[in-house]
């Protein structure tokens, strides 16, 4: 076998161009699916006294000018009912 056979021993799919699968959901056959057995009894309760929040942002965050110009797109009658209209 050459190098690159050895190298890519599992079967490749090849897709033609157009064609989709009839169901785009089942890719992986079901009896292949490892379901987690369900939990029996209330779910844990969650203590946001115990939560740890990590703020690893820098202090300046760079922002394009494309990305200004898409949120004022969508967004501007939000804003300027916050910040009020733009001058």
């Amino acid at each position: 076998m050459s190098r690159r056979g050895a190298d890519h021993s599992q079967s490749r799919v090849y897709v033609v161009s157009g064609v989709l699968p009839d169901d785009l959901y089942d890719y992986v056959p079901q009896d292949e699916i490892e379901t987690p057995a369900p939990r029996t009894g209330r779910p844990p309760k969650h203590d946001v006294e115990t939560w740890t929040v990590t703020d690893d942002w820098p202090d300046r965050v760079p922002v394009t000018e494309a990305e200004i110009d898409l949120f004022e797109a969508w967004f501007g009658d939000i804003f300027d009912e916050l910040f009020g209209p733009s001058r």
